[in-house]
């Protein structure tokens, strides 16, 4: 008995593999986390919970959110290069694609982290009640739920959920603040907004007088007010139009017609006000990108967006939140099923809507069926400094910057409810412009008190309101970036994250491609300075 014991304890130890950076989990931001770090010389790990690399951005956000794509740079930028190689963008005079496949982003990064010598170890899920072991204010290992143990000097948490963050003891929110939190005036509850709502009056009762499926029982609060709620997920669809390169939507395992009644009173609401039945791009956002596809995303009142069902997932247990995520694709083929098959749906538009299917030629593991959850909005630190809506509008410049952001304050949903008119009403929406903005170093930060050798490049330090604009892929990238210079640099001074000399990362990132200021020509000459160089020599010691 003792020898195997003895056994089992050179396998755990032997099993136990250090490394200078472990990055905890593969979506882009992880990745480009990773290459950031084994570029500056680190011994670098990825660690993906899953088995796929780029999040949202392989795994169906194809149409990328950019703003202005001026503010993009950097390790960001160079992916989108890598990209508009991929489809010989030269033939059209230009060499940067914003629309990728989610193929052929997935082989880009496996490419670029496979040229930097990162490391990447696949179904390594952070072990869920004790997965973290920390000696006072630093991290020491992680573990995961099959016993394999890691250990490191530095490690960021790149998951859109947070869990090893919130291990390691980081004060987190999840929700919205009030408006009188932080002093934003777009924050809470919303008002009446005009986006993605009901443009028709419609009851929200049966023939028996009971609500409908899909509308909540409970009022929304006053404006402004704080909550628990969190932004509608969904699945961005990859569809195909050539017959060659599709496959039918799946039938649903428990297709309900009750549940879009809702949507059939809309849809027949919309046409009488119309004049004309709607059209596919009016209750879906189809946005075409290489090779006869389209990413499908939310548009209008009743669409893509399955509305109320996320609050739990931030904090929820693996198993709750596999139930969510199951229930969300349910909700989206029971939808597709509604808009193909369904005789409550216009014929013009179901025509419209079976001229589509699933793309054959991508997510060939999952069933063609996209291999991640758009999780747009989960836990949030409450680090060093919470950016707000005034970091966004009004205080644009930083002491600290380590990228620019710029896309609109853009916050799905919450919500759908029954007015005070007694009509339905979708709640949360903001779609609020901007200008382009610095990005402080000091998002990625921890409370110093709380941990000194973590980076949080995905669930930073940000208000609903300042997170709705910078949660977009390319600044995860960016984000990613800027945490790799960072770690390599705590590293070798010998500092907390927390410590280290930010003027020297401001330094160092700009020399390897970050924009820090919104100037109309600057990628471009970005794009001519590195173009055949990227990725560019190691970064001085």
């Amino acid at each position: 008995m003792k020898s195997i014991l003895l056994l089992l304890a050179c396998a755990a130890a032997a099993g136990a593999q250090d490394y200078d950076l472990a990055v905890y989990g593969g979506t882009a931001g992880g990745a480009i986390t990773a290459v950031s770090g084994a570029r500056m010389g680190l011994r670098t790990v990825l660690l993906e919970p899953r088995q796929h690399i780029g999040g949202m951005v392989s795994g169906g956000l194809s149409r990328t959110d950019v703003g202005k794509r001026e503010v993009i740079g950097g390790y960001s930028l160079e992916f989108y290069w890598r990209a508009g190689n991929a489809y010989n963008m030269a033939q059209y005079l230009q060499e940067i694609a914003w629309l990728v496949e989610p193929k052929v982003a997935e082989e880009i990064f496996r490419k670029m982290l496979a040229d930097a010598g990162v490391t990447v170890l696949f179904q390594q899920r952070l072990r869920e009640k004790d997965g973290v072991r920390k000696s006072g204010g630093r991290l020491q290992a992680v573990t995961m739920e099959n016993g394999a143990q890691y250990t490191a000097r530095m490690f960021a948490d790149c998951t859109y959920e947070g869990d090893l963050m919130a291990q390691a003891g980081v004060t987190y929110t999840w929700g919205r603040e009030s408006s009188a939190q932080y002093g934003e005036s777009l924050a809470g509850v919303r008002g009446e907004t005009p986006f993605h709502q009901f443009q028709v009056d419609l009851s929200p009762k049966g023939a028996d007088g009971k609500l409908l499926p899909e509308i909540s029982a409970a009022p929304a609060a006053a404006p402004g007010s704080a909550d628990r709620m969190v932004q509608a997920y969904n699945f961005r669809m990859i569809l195909s139009h050539d017959p060659a390169n599709q496959v039918a939507y799946p039938r649903p395992a428990h297709y309900d017609p009750a549940r879009f009644e809702l949507f059939a009173r809309l849809l027949d609401a919309m046409q009488k006000k119309q004049g004309r039945p709607s059209r596919l791009g009016e209750v879906l956002s189809v946005i075409p990108v290489p090779n006869h596809k389209a990413d499908i995303n939310n548009n209008g009142a009743f669409s893509t967006d399955y509305i109320g069902k996320s609050w739990d997932y931030p904090n929820a247990s693996y198993a709750r939140r596999e139930e969510i995520w199951r229930d969300h694709e349910e909700y989206t083929k029971e939808l597709f099923w509604f808009l193909a098959h369904d005789p409550r749906v216009p014929p013009t538009l179901q025509k419209e809507a079976n001229e589509w299917g699933l793309a054959k030629d991508e997510f060939l593991d999952s069933g063609h069926w996209p291999n991640q959850l758009y999780i747009r909005e989960a836990r949030r630190m409450v680090g060093e400094y919470v950016m707000s809506q005034k970091d966004i509008q009004t205080d644009l410049t930083k002491p600290d910057p380590i990228g620019m952001g710029s896309y609109n304050s853009d916050s799905h949903n919450l919500q759908r409810v029954v007015n005070k008119d007694g009509f339905v009403r979708n709640e949360g929406d903001m779609q609020v412009a901007v200008e382009p903005y610095q990005i402080p170093y000091r998002v990625l930060l921890p409370k110093k008190s709380e941990v000194e050798n973590l980076l949080v490049p995905v669930c930073f330090s940000a208000t609903h309101v300042a997170y709705s604009t910078l949660r977009m892929e390319p600044q995860y990238m960016i984000l990613g970036q800027a945490a790799g210079v960072a770690a390599a640099m705590a590293i070798r001074g010998a500092r907390a994250v927390q410590d280290i000399d930010t003027s020297a990362l401001t330094r160092t990132l700009v020399e390897h491609g970050a924009i820090l200021e919104y100037k109309p020509t600057a990628q471009s000459a970005l794009v001519a300075r590195f173009r055949g160089k990227w990725p560019p020599p190691a970064p001085k010691q």
